[in-house]
């Protein structure tokens, strides 16, 4: 099965980045809060797996 996002979708995206960029002096510090979003968003997910096996 194929997946489309709309084009709210991807406006809400690129306002994202607009908000990480917002402020960074260099590429550098801009890949560096991406970075943390990634690290963040992967240990959020790990933790709802977590939460689900236990609540069987």
């Amino acid at each position: 099965m194929e997946e489309y996002m709309t084009d709210k979708q991807f406006k809400t995206i690129f306002e994202m980045f607009d908000m990480i960029l917002d402020g960074c002096k260099d590429l550098d510090e801009a890949k560096e809060k991406v970075q943390r979003l990634i690290e963040g968003q992967t240990s959020s997910e790990k933790s709802d797996i977590k939460t689900e096996k236990s609540d069987l």
